[in-house]
C-alpha cells in the first residue's frame, strides 16, 4: 500500500475527482489503480471562502514497488506504515495475582480492556455507578439541584470524558500508533466510522453511554471483572527491603465497605478530582508533586456567530458542521490565556462532584446542533500561585476548593453558577440578564461581578485576551456573549509521578498512574492511549515476574 499525503480538493468536488487525483499523482491508469480509502481528511479554512479539504490515502496499485522507486524524492508518496495494534504478550497460565485497576474512565477503561484482551483477568473498580444510572443521577443534579457526590460528571463509569463534547483527537506523540487501536474499539463498540478518517473526530455523551456498556461486556466476556460503587480508600504497603523505608511497594487495598483484595499490580486511573485519594496516597507517602494547571469561565457564543466567523460563506457546509477555534494571548502580567475543551453547537454543564462548591465544564451531543457555542476560556497558573511552601504539596487542590466556593456563594448557593455579559465584564460592571446569547448552564445561572470569582492576575488576564481574540475571530468579545463561572477542573493539581520505564511510581512498585489524574494525559484520546501503555507495563511486569518464580520453583 502507498500512503499518499498533502491531497488537496475544493470543499465541494465531487466524489469522481477524489480519484482522477490519485491516477494524475502517481501517473498510472485506471487499470493499475487496485484501489484506495481515506485514511485522514481535514480542511484548510484559513480563507474562508475558498475553503480546501486536505486527504491523507491509503492506495493499492498493480505496481506499488515500482511507484516507490520512482516517487523515492517526493515525501508526499511512501510506503503505508503499519498501525495494527500488537501486544507485548499473554497472561502466563500459572497466573498467581489479577492485576487491578482503580477508576473507569478512558484511562481505566483501555487498561482493563486490554489486560482483559492479553488474558490477565483484571478487575476493575469504580466508585461511581454505571453509566446509565451514573447519568440519571448528572441529569438529576442538572434539574433539581440534588447532588450525589459519588456518581456526577467527574465520578461513575466513562469518567469526566462521557459528559463532554466526546473529542478524539490530541497532541501527544504516537509513534506506536496507539491512538488508531482507541478509535477501532470505539468504533468496534458503536462509534461512527468516521472517526476513524476525518482530522478532528467526536462522539458526544448520547453516543459515549452506550459504548462504554460495550466495552465494558468485552472486558466481562474475556475474562476481567467490573465492580461499580467501589471507592477504594486504602492501599496497602510494605517497604522494600534495602531500601531504608524510602521504598515501597503494593500488596493490595481496602475498598470502602472494608473488603480486601491482594494485588501486587495496581493502576491508579482516578481521574483529576479524586481528591480524597489524592490525599490518602500522599498521607502513604507515595510520591506526588503540584502540577501547573489552568482556572477560569465558560465563554458562550450563538454557534451561529463562529460558523460565520470561521467558514463565511461555506458555514453550515454538512461536510464542516459546527464551526470550532483554538485561541491563545500571552499578556503582559506574563500569563497565558488560551481556549479549553471547545464544545461546538453545545451546553455548559454543571461538574461538582463536592457539596457547596460550583464547578463548570461543557458538553455536546454528536450532532452538535444546540444553539450556542462554549469554551473555557482559562489562565495557566503555576505552583507558586498556590503553594504555601515546598511541603504545601496538595496545595492546588485547596486552591480550586476556595474558588469553587465562591462560586457556589456568588451563584446565590443553590448550585445556580454566577454569570456575566462579556460587555459588562470588560467594563467592570454587575450584569443584570442576559442579551441575544441566553446561557445554557443548568440547574440555572445567577447575574452578578465575576471579578469576585478569580484572582486578581486572572481577571487582568481575561480582560486583557478578550479583546485579542475579537480580532481573531469576530464577535467573540461581543457585548451579548457570555461568560459563567468557574472553571477549575481544566487538569489534575497534581502529578504522581512514574518512571518512564517500568510506568510504575517512582517509589512504590507495582503502583502504576495513570491518565488525567496522575497528571499524564488530557482528554479521552491521550487518556486512552495511557491506559494502553500502562497495561503494557503491568502485562510485562506481570510475565517477568511469573518466569522469575518459576525458574526459582525449579531451584
Amino acid at each position: 500500500m502507498l500512503r499518499l499525503t498533502n491531497i488537496k480538493l475544493d470543499l465541494n468536488h465531487q466524489p469522481e475527482e477524489l480519484e482522477q487525483v490519485v491516477l494524475d499523482t502517481l501517473n498510472i491508469s485506471a487499470k493499475e489503480l487496485i484501489n484506495f480509502s481515506v485514511f485522514k481528511r481535514g480542511y484548510d479554512a484559513r480563507r474562508k471562502n475558498n475553503i480546501i479539504l486536505m486527504y491523507t490515502l491509503d492506495v493499492d496499485t498493480t505496481i506499488n514497488e515500482t511507484l516507490l522507486v520512482n516517487f523515492a524524492d517526493n515525501q508526499h508518496i511512501k510506503a503505508s506504515p503499519d498501525t495494527s495494534y500488537k501486544f507485548v504478550g499473554q497472561a502466563p497460565k500459572n497466573l498467581k495475582q489479577r492485576p487491578v485497576v482503580i477508576g473507569m474512565g478512558p484511562c481505566g477503561l483501555f487498561a482493563g480492556l486490554v489486560l482483559a484482551q492479553m488474558g490477565f483477568n483484571p478487575i476493575v473498580l469504580e466508585r461511581g455507578k454505571e453509566v446509565r444510572e451514573r447519568t440519571k443521577d448528572t441529569f438529576g443534579f442538572w434539574r433539581k439541584k440534588i447532588l450525589n457526590t459519588e456518581s456526577n460528571v467527574q465520578f461513575g463509569e466513562g469518567g469526566a470524558g462521557t459528559f463532554s463534547d466526546g473529542k478524539l483527537y490530541s497532541q501527544v506523540k504516537d509513534p506506536k500508533h496507539y491512538s488508531r487501536k482507541v478509535l477501532h474499539e470505539f468504533v468496534d463498540a458503536g462509534a461512527p466510522e468516521e472517526i476513524l478518517y476525518v482530522s478532528k473526530p467526536h462522539i458526544g455523551t448520547f453516543k459515549l453511554v452506550t459504548m462504554v456498556e460495550q466495552m465494558r461486556a468485552k472486558i466481562f466476556a474475556l475474562g476481567g471483572e467490573v465492580r461499580f460503587e467501589q471507592r477504594v480508600d486504602d492501599i496497602h504497603l510494605e517497604p522494600v527491603e534495602g531500601s531504608g523505608g524510602e521504598h515501597k511497594k503494593v500488596t493490595g487495598l481496602t475498598l470502602a465497605n472494608g473488603e480486601t483484595i491482594d494485588t501486587n499490580y495496581l493502576a491508579l486511573a482516578i481521574g483529576h478530582s479524586a481528591r480524597d485519594t489524592f490525599e490518602m496516597l500522599h498521607k502513604k507517602q507515595v510520591y506526588i508533586k503540584p502540577k501547573p494547571f489552568s482556572v477560569g469561565f465558560r465563554i458562550e457564543h450563538e454557534q451561529s456567530v463562529i460558523d460565520a466567523a470561521r467558514f463565511g460563506d461555506n458555514a453550515g457546509h454538512p461536510i464542516l458542521g459546527a464551526a470550532d477555534y483554538k485561541l491563545v494571548h500571552h499578556c503582559k502580567n506574563g500569563r497565558s490565556v488560551y481556549s479549553f475543551c471547545m464544545c461546538p453547537g453545545g451546553t455548559v454543564v454543571a461538574a461538582a462532584s463536592e457539596e457547596g462548591r460550583v464547578v463548570t465544564n461543557g458538553m455536546s451531543q454528536y450532532s452538535r446542533h444546540e444553539r450556542n457555542a462554549n469554551s473555557a476560556i482559562v489562565v495557566g497558573i503555576e505552583p507558586k500561585d498556590f503553594c504555601k511552601d515546598e511541603n504545601d504539596i496538595l496545595g492546588g487542590i485547596e486552591f480550586q476548593r476556595r474558588l469553587e466556593e465562591t462560586a457556589f456563594k456568588l451563584g446565590g448557593e443553590t448550585y445556580d453558577a454566577p454569570c456575566q455579559l462579556v460587555g459588562d465584564f470588560l467594563a467592570k460592571r454587575k450584569s443584570g440578564e442576559h442579551g441575544c446569547v441566553e446561557p445554557s448552564y443548568k440547574p440555572g445561572v445567577h447575574y452578578c461581578d465575576l471579578s469576585e470569582s478569580l484572582p486578581d492576575y486572572a481577571v487582568a488576564a481575561i480582560r486583557e485576551a478578550l479583546p485579542a481574540f475579537e480580532r481573531k475571530i469576530k464577535g467573540f468579545s461581543m457585548a451579548d456573549a457570555t461568560l459563567t463561572a468557574v472553571e477549575t477542573r481544566t487538569s489534575s493539581p497534581i502529578q504522581v509521578t512514574r518512571d518512564k520505564v517500568s510506568m510504575q511510581s517512582i517509589n512504590t512498585t507495582g503502583l502504576y498512574p495513570a491518565g488525567e489524574g496522575a497528571g499524564y494525559a488530557g482528554g479521552i484520546l491521550s487518556a486512552g492511549i495511557d491506559g494502553i501503555k500502562i497495561a503494557e507495563a503491568m502485562a510485562l511486569a506481570i510475565i517477568e515476574d511469573s518466569a522469575e518464580k518459576a525458574d526459582s520453583d525449579e531451584q
